[in-house]
């Protein structure tokens, strides 16, 4: 019987699937595969991966957007790893926020701030946020002129999947996101197909498993209904404040109108009464 390319598979960017296969610490060799190719580093110089929040909070479950974060200690350098995806308002002021307190939350006391690691956020988003082509943004701190880096020890990156194309830049890095951004057997078959990388064929095997878990599936699908019923709420009263600003903005330029109109009229000498005559009219 011959596979159904359209037949939907249990999403790798929703959160709790995310969380299931990068969540794991026996799925070591997958999560330093995935740094390795996000992050450029030389996979041999990745010797040892520590996940320190693998569950993903009950109260996150039920919250108002789809956000999963996982902190990894790659090496002796901080890893923080976000998966994003409905739009959220001052993501890019969240996400330093983030880093700043990952950064100095690693310093003991009596250490000196020379000691503080490497610190990096890896934020995946499933929305646009950069006036730009590119799927993938790397931040540093720099000095304006000479572009000198004021330290190698911030790094956040923000890879946009709505952006991903078939313009190969990086293989590795796209094998990666594109089987995140997967929605179908028709993707994983495509991803399959071209890649070299072993973990990410090791991914797509277990992504079949999770899709073929009638539990993991509705799993999948409560959470991602729950996501577009809030993204949905969001956007109507959006609207309903943007009608109301709107009929407030109206009465306001009429009010606005009338005043000049009869500073106008008074100016000329006209009598409150003709005044109001005109206005009637």
């Amino acid at each position: 019987m011959p596979m159904d390319m359209q037949q939907p598979i249990v999403k790798l960017k929703l959160d709790v699937i995310f969380k299931r296969v990068f969540g794991d610490e026996k799925n070591e060799d997958i999560i330093a595969a995935m740094i390795s190719a996000l992050l450029e580093i030389p996979r041999e110089t990745i010797r040892k991966i520590e996940i320190q929040n693998v569950e993903l909070p009950p109260e996150e479950m039920e919250g108002k957007f789809s956000r999963l974060d996982l902190k990894l200690n790659v090496d002796d350098q901080t890893v923080n790893v976000e998966m994003q995806i409905n739009y959220e308002p001052d993501f890019r002021e969240r996400t330093l926020f983030y880093w700043s307190r990952m950064y100095g939350g690693d310093l003991k006391s009596g250490n000196a701030y020379g000691d503080l690691k490497k610190t990096y956020c890896v934020n995946i988003i499933n929305f646009n946020m950069f006036d730009c082509e590119d799927y993938h943004s790397d931040f540093v701190v720099m000095e304006k002129s000479r572009h000198e880096v004021l330290t190698d020890k911030l790094g956040i990156h923000f890879f946009e999947l709505k952006k991903l194309n078939n313009v190969r830049k990086n293989q590795a890095m796209e094998d990666w996101l594109h089987l995140i951004n997967a929605e179908t057997e028709g993707d994983l078959m495509a991803i399959q197909q071209t890649t070299a990388i072993p973990e990410v064929k090791k991914t797509i095997v277990m992504l079949r498993h999770l899709s073929a878990d009638e539990k993991v599936r509705q799993e999948a699908y409560y959470r991602e209904k729950r996501m577009h019923d809030e993204e949905n709420a969001i956007i109507g009263s959006r609207r309903e404040g943007f009608k109301e600003g709107k009929a407030a903005g109206l009465a306001e330029g009429r009010a606005e109108v009338k005043q000049t109109l009869m500073e106008k009229w008074r100016a000329k000498g006209m009598t409150e009464e003709e005044i109001r005559e005109l206005l009637d009219e």
